[in-house]
């Protein structure tokens, strides 16, 4: 088993980023090309917690090693399911996501969390601290050099998506800011 972690603060609110996680995979977001189609399968507000629960099939279009297609098979379509836990209560939205493609073969479960950052954060200036942790294990029977190669091309490929999904989502938060500062601006105004 290979680990994956990551931590970013991100200069937007909690509000802000908690809103603009449902548009992370839209056309402002440049850097998540391989995101082909996101569906919502569920969604539901938990009456007792207020805490929204959705689950969602990501389907995502990106070559693997040529290694690994020759001796494996495959194709470059695959699929995540993600079950994301909005808590407003808590300020706190909890992504946990696996794969469905190859799941017999390679097993990732990634887990993020976006959640105010008290410590870096002032009034009028609110920030929010993203962490990101993924275990990626290779289920190759007692194959060690096999299982080895396949978990280390994984988290470089995990990687470089982390880092391009990080600044796909900054380019998401500067025009959802922007967006919603100009209606805001047209409300003020009476121009709507």
């Amino acid at each position: 088993m290979k680990v994956f972690s990551s931590s970013y603060t991100f200069d937007y609110s909690w509000e802000e980023v908690s809103t603009a996680n449902w548009n992370k995979y839209c056309p402002w977001n440049d850097k998540s090309t391989h995101v082909i189609g996101v569906d919502t399968l569920s969604r539901e507000v938990d009456p007792a917690t207020g805490i929204l629960r959705t689950e969602r099939l990501i389907t995502c279009n990106q070559s693997a090693p040529a290694w690994v297609v020759a001796l494996l098979g495959g194709s470059n379509t695959s699929h995540v399911y993600e079950t994301s836990y909005v808590s407003p209560a808590e300020k706190r939205v909890t992504m946990c996501s696996t794969n469905l493609t190859w799941s017999n073969i390679l097993r990732v479960r990634e887990t993020v969390i976006y959640q105010p950052d008290l410590t870096a954060s002032s009034p009028g200036h609110e920030r929010t601290q993203f962490t990101q942790d993924a275990k990626i294990t290779a289920l190759c029977g007692g194959w060690q050099k096999i299982r080895t190669k396949i978990e280390e091309a994984s988290i470089e490929r995990f990687s470089e998506n982390a880092r391009r999904g990080r600044e796909g989502f900054e380019a998401v938060l500067e025009m959802s800011r922007r967006v919603f500062g100009e209606e805001k601006e047209r409300e003020k105004a009476g121009m709507k």
